[in-house]
């Protein structure tokens, strides 16, 4: 595991502890990705991950803008104009947003209750789109704040892919934007993000590429440095003679061709390997070919890490094709003279959710891609080598390179030594774009950070727990919910429940003035030059005695209206608006219980962090209130209704899957110890059972499982008996022989627990 370094450990704090939007950036192999994938597993906050493309998404482990924010893939010009369109332009403003894009519920719940707003790979992102994205948050949550109050965190690499816009669509938003990039928003003109950037590198340890690397990015390069890389300008280099290099190219085509020239010219028999999809996984989106096609030495190389202990590789290792059946890939690594098994890896296309008891943002697995992580390796381009890593790679740069591409084509080598040069590198075309170069000198120094760490931090615990008790908002829902019954008509459901509306409405009137004065008081001792945490403590124990009752028992009076109106037809929109005013009710309940562990976590010193400000009082809260509330409707007979399906009338399909926050594995696992079969685990899973028993081989072989759990004795003795005396790596001939009396799975696991 790498240390985390200064600046990592920086971002996690202004995450964790402040509002602040940060700008999370450094060079190739920084660790970014390692960072934001910390950040989400520590996090408190509901937090919701966006990339500006589906693979970008898919690699993040989040959704794409589009998709999250309901946007047109048109550009935005940030007023209320009419729109302008033309034969290849189309544009959107404030106004076609507000009429055209209708959001689902859903996705307004999560925007709603999101704290968080990861933005991964920002250097292809738009200044249009994010004012898109800002004017759309602001809508849904009502706010007119930056991105409707929600904390941004804005990772990438600037000098690596820019933005795309076409030179007609950017004739008109010239006049609205200086430049295409991110920070050319009007958003983050008005509020920048602090530029945090990560500097120690993991890749590269020779100071002399680091050196040449820094001055390419920094638009700094030297005679000097030209002439240290073209040292290893080798145009003749024999590519097929000198095994494990990865040419890197500009072209797609040319990458295509050249791995599927190599790909002919072996002998032997190719084979093709399709993936495992389940549920909804649209093939744009799909992280590695479809059909993957092989021979006996091909070229491959990972494209993703090896997640089990042995990790055995990583992004962009290189190896090559030993044996190949039809359920099985052997690939062999020469420099290690080792060989292993290539397991098939799991993508996930998820959606964001809001868990109704906790209120918290969690995803939801809609479909999966289960597929080899191997592509063919000849050839690469390198715009898709982003993120890779490469011992040895041979780069044609015959074609001008854009700004950053020689940048992130050299960057992909751990050193000088694996680099060769089909042409000699000029100077021309390589410099980097003068805006993104005059935008990194925003860099904040440590000194700074240290100071706006502690500033931002007191500002964070004071606007959290004010903005804990305001409840003017919610009241206001309140409001806007009793005078929104007709109590004249005789033919509205909803008319009979007014006199309830207005009840509760006085309740939360009620608390406005004491929670205003309460606020006051916080002010006043946050005002002061030192804040005294321990009073502050004791004031915040006594507003939470004061408060909770009341506020708790409006969270049971909504409960049960709801539970009361589920049994009543016809009331469906009267249904959605309780399931509104639950939502901020429980919201403001929940946070009145996180604001007392805030406040008690910082007095006693420690780090505000996920697990420091939760609580199985927290977790639990809203499933007891509906279970107690339930067992009085049973206590009271009370059956307004036909039969127990119509109380499920109006409320939403109970998702059966969550994305598991721990190892896939683990997850199967705890499925099994509840005692389900392996084709209940592939069903709640959305995967295949296939996928599920490469699951129970890693089980097994950890000795979690054992065999005789999972086999029957008399398959045990068959596999016992083929097993015998069997010394090949590969199970190939085995089943050929055998595998009529077991299958592949099934021999797997045996293997499995022989070690």
């Amino acid at each position: 595991m790498q240390t985390i370094s200064e600046a990592a450990a920086y971002t996690l704090r202004f995450i964790n502890q402040t509002h602040r939007s940060v700008f999370l950036t450094g060079k190739a192999g920084t660790g970014k990705t390692t960072l934001l994938r910390e950040i989400i597993q520590t996090t408190h906050k509901n937090t919701v991950v966006v990339a500006p493309t589906g693979i970008a998404a898919l690699n993040a482990g989040g959704v794409t803008i589009h998709s999250m924010f309901q946007l047109p893939f048109g550009g935005f010009i940030p007023d209320n104009s009419s729109p302008q369109f033309s034969e290849s332009t189309k544009f959107e403003t404030k106004a076609t947003l507000r009429r055209h894009f209708k959001m689902s519920g859903l996705k307004k719940s999560v925007i709603r209750n999101m704290e968080l707003l990861i933005i991964d790979e920002v250097s292809m992102l738009r200044a249009d789109l994010l004012d898109a994205m800002d004017y759309m948050m602001q809508t849904v949550r009502k706010k007119s704040t930056a991105f409707g109050g929600v904390q941004v965190l804005y990772i990438g690499d600037l000098l690596q892919l820019p933005p795309v816009i076409r030179d007609e669509e950017w004739r008109t938003l010239k006049t609205y934007y200086k430049g295409k990039f991110f920070f050319h928003s009007h958003v983050v003109q008005q509020h920048p993000p602090l530029y945090i950037e990560l500097s120690k590198i993991f890749r590269q340890t020779d100071d002399t590429f680091i050196s040449v690397l820094n001055n390419l990015r920094n638009n700094q390069i030297s005679q000097q440095d030209i002439q240290t890389l073209n040292q290893y300008v080798k145009p003749d280099f024999d590519l097929k003679a000198n095994k494990g290099y990865i040419t890197l190219t500009t072209h797609n085509n040319k990458a295509d061709s050249m791995n599927a020239q190599a790909l002919e010219d072996l002998e032997g028999k190719l084979v093709v390997y399709k993936p495992d999809i389940t549920g909804d996984f649209p093939d744009k989106i799909f992280p590695v070919e479809q059909q993957l096609q092989l021979k006996v030495g091909a070229q491959i190389m990972f494209v993703k890490n090896d997640l089990s202990f042995d990790k055995h590789y990583f992004n962009g290792k290189m190896g090559v094709i030993k044996s190949l059946s039809s359920q099985e890939i052997l690939v062999h690594f020469p420099e290690e003279n080792k060989t292993i098994e290539v397991e098939k890896y799991e993508w996930q296309n998820i959606r964001y959710k809001v868990d109704e008891t906790t209120k918290e943002i969690e995803e939801e697995v809609l479909g999966t891609f289960v597929h080899y992580p191997i592509k063919l390796a000849w050839a690469i381009t390198v715009h898709k080598s982003q993120g890779l890593t490469f011992d040895k790679a041979a780069l044609d740069v015959s074609q001008v390179f854009l700004p950053g591409q020689a940048y992130v084509a050299l960057s992909r080598l751990r050193s000088l030594e694996g680099l060769i040069l089909l042409s000699p590198l000029r100077m021309n075309g390589i410099s980097n774009d003068q805006d993104v170069m005059d935008y990194s000198l925003n860099k904040a120094s440590d000194s700074f950070l240290e100071n706006a760490l502690h500033f931002e931090t007191k500002n964070f615990i004071h606007n959290y727990l004010i903005n804990t008790f305001d409840w003017n908002d919610l009241a206001q829902e309140w409001r806007n919910h009793r005078f929104s019954y007709n109590e004249n008509s005789e033919v509205s459901g909803k008319s009979k429940h007014a006199l309830w509306a207005k009840k509760q409405t006085e309740v939360i009137e009620q608390l406005l003035d004491p929670s205003k004065k309460f606020i006051s008081q916080l002010n006043k001792l946050f005002g002061q030059e030192t804040v005294d945490l321990n009073h502050v403590s004791e004031r915040i124990q006594a507003a939470f005695s004061y408060f909770l009752k009341p506020m708790d028992d409006l969270v049971f009076e909504i409960l049960w209206k709801i539970e009361e109106v589920k049994r009543i037809k016809k009331v469906k929109a009267f249904y959605d608006e309780l399931i509104v005013l639950e939502e901020l009710q429980t919201k403001a309940v929940l946070r009145l219980m996180k604001a007392k562990l805030l406040i008690e976590t910082v007095v006693a010193g420690e780090t505000i962090s996920k697990e420091k400000l939760t609580s199985s009082e927290i977790k639990k809260y809203i499933s007891r209130k509906t279970e107690a509330i339930q067992n009085q409707f049973k206590e009271l007979n009370i059956t307004l209704i036909e039969d127990d399906r119509d109380v499920e009338r109006y409320t939403a399909k109970k998702s059966k899957t969550a994305v598991p926050k721990k190892s896939t594995v683990q997850e199967t696992y705890d499925l099994w110890v509840e005692k389900k079969s392996i084709e209940d685990i592939a069903t709640i899973r959305v995967l295949t059972k296939q996928t599920i028993y490469s699951h129970f081989v890693k089980l097994i072989q950890t000795k979690a499982v054992s065999i005789s759990e999972v086999l029957p004795e008399d398959k045990i003795q068959d596999l016992a008996t083929a097993f015998a005396g069997y010394k090949e790596e590969s199970l190939n001939t085995m089943m050929e022989k055998h595998g009529h009396k077991f299958s592949w799975e099934e021999a797997r696991m045996y293997k499995a627990s022989l070690n």
